[in-house]
């Protein structure tokens, strides 16, 4: 086990004495990044394989970005969503031409559907997953006889409120904050059987189901795809029993995954999107959108954010946004997420390389994720670990083909000396 550490000790102490401990963290405090490396307060370089969380999209202090947060800061910060707000309105006709996009299985671009999505802009990831339950259930109300219930995939993960946390199909979350809201029911992923006779004859606890809510890649869970073709088996499902279809887009959207949204590389349409993380490029910043037809379900005073949606926060996302479509992000993330996968693929140890684009998961036969974590910082390498023996990879989108070769090196040294 590793004793590296960078962090000065009195950060170190302030944090113990006035943070809630909802997180065992590492022993380093960064203090500046530039695209896919990190720097921490002695001065060490990092290349980060964890971007944030999935958020770094454009990089860390992408200078577009920064410029684009500058220019606001000098403007106006806050006013509320009584008025209306520069950018805000280009930023979501931006983000309906990026949802409407066509791809094949692979990530390419194809065309476009030319869906009109209408969006709502919150503050992360579970606000963003919030809103949309709240919307399939006033969908439910009004078309399904007042049906409430919403059904996700087993090792899903939503958020932590409560709702979107009951929504999360994963028990060992809910232990100590029972009882959880009911309306809510998972089932295994990739098994449309089990959906179908769910959705047939629900739960007296979830009861009468007004939506499925699905990711295209489970991150949180262990980096699980949702095959292609059960997608396209759960949109019938859903035509067919009149449910709306959510894509919880949190972790797998703006290029992670190679297309703009990875529902597009199945071929679907749902009827709502979540998105967080790498909207704006590690700015808080999350988002609804649903087609135009459902998003007009929600009226004043349904539904509302004070900070949702501010200026900082949309000029950073329209930065982000048209920069990553500037830059053909998709194909270079095609590019080197195969070569990521390709690099995985051929180490000891590593029985599984799962996910899609930039999101990765190496399935490790010896329980050694937490110490590749801990020993990867005093190498220089972020990295992430699910479990004893998952390994999860999300680095900023912009990361190089060298620069994933030079991570990968590091991470297959230590596999060796670890195992």
């Amino acid at each position: 086990m590793s004793d590296f550490s960078t962090v000065p000790a009195e950060v170190k102490a302030l944090d113990e004495q006035y943070l809630m401990p909802t997180y065992g963290r590492l022993p380093v405090e960064f203090v500046r990044g530039s695209g896919a490396v990190l720097t921490d307060s002695e001065g060490n370089d990092y290349l980060d394989f964890l971007g944030g969380i999935g958020c770094a999209s454009l990089g860390h202090a992408n200078p577009v970005v920064a410029a684009a947060l500058k220019e606001q800061a000098d403007k106006v910060w806050q006013v509320g969503n009584y008025y209306y707000v520069e950018n805000r309105g280009e930023l979501a006709n931006g983000l309906s031409t990026l949802l409407s996009r066509i791809t094949d299985e692979s990530g390419h671009d194809t065309g476009s559907t030319g869906t009109k999505w209408k969006t709502f802009f919150t503050n992360s990831g579970l606000e963003a997953n919030e809103g949309a339950i709240k919307l399939a259930r006033r969908w439910g109300e009004l078309n399904l006889d007042g049906a409430y219930g919403v059904v996700s995939a087993k090792k899903s993960f939503h958020g932590r409120s409560l709702a979107t946390l009951a929504a999360t199909g994963q028990d060992a979350f809910h232990a100590t904050f029972r009882p959880m809201p009911q309306g809510f029911a998972s089932v295994p992923l990739n098994d449309i059987d089990a959906l179908r006779s769910f959705v047939e004859s629900p739960s007296e606890e979830c009861g009468p189901v007004c939506a499925v809510i699905l990711e295209c890649v489970q991150g949180e869970g262990g980096v699980w795809p949702a095959d292609y073709d059960y997608l396209r088996d759960v949109r019938d499902l859903c035509d067919e029993k009149g449910l709306l279809l959510i894509i919880d887009e949190v972790q797998t959207g703006f290029y992670r995954c190679g297309s703009p949204f990875c529902f597009q590389r199945s071929g679907i349409v749902p009827d709502i999107v979540s998105m967080a993380k790498g909207i704006a490029d590690g700015f808080p910043m999350g988002a609804f959108a649903a087609r135009a037809e459902i998003a007009d379900l929600l009226h004043p005073g349904d539904h509302g954010s004070t900070f949702g949606g501010n200026a900082l926060a949309v000029a950073a996302a329209r930065a982000t946004v048209d920069e990553l479509r500037a830059q053909d992000m998709g194909e270079h993330v095609i590019a080197v997420g195969k070569h990521l996968r390709h690099r995985l693929q051929a180490m000891p140890h590593v029985v599984e390389v799962r996910g899609r684009g930039l999101l990765r998961g190496a399935q490790l036969d010896v329980p050694i994720a937490n110490e590749l974590v801990e020993e990867g910082l005093a190498c220089g390498l972020v990295l992430n670990h699910i479990g004893d023996s998952i390994i999860r990879l999300l680095p900023p989108l912009v990361i190089t083909r060298e620069q994933i070769d030079e991570g990968m090196d590091t991470f297959e040294a230590l596999i060796n000396k670890l195992a």
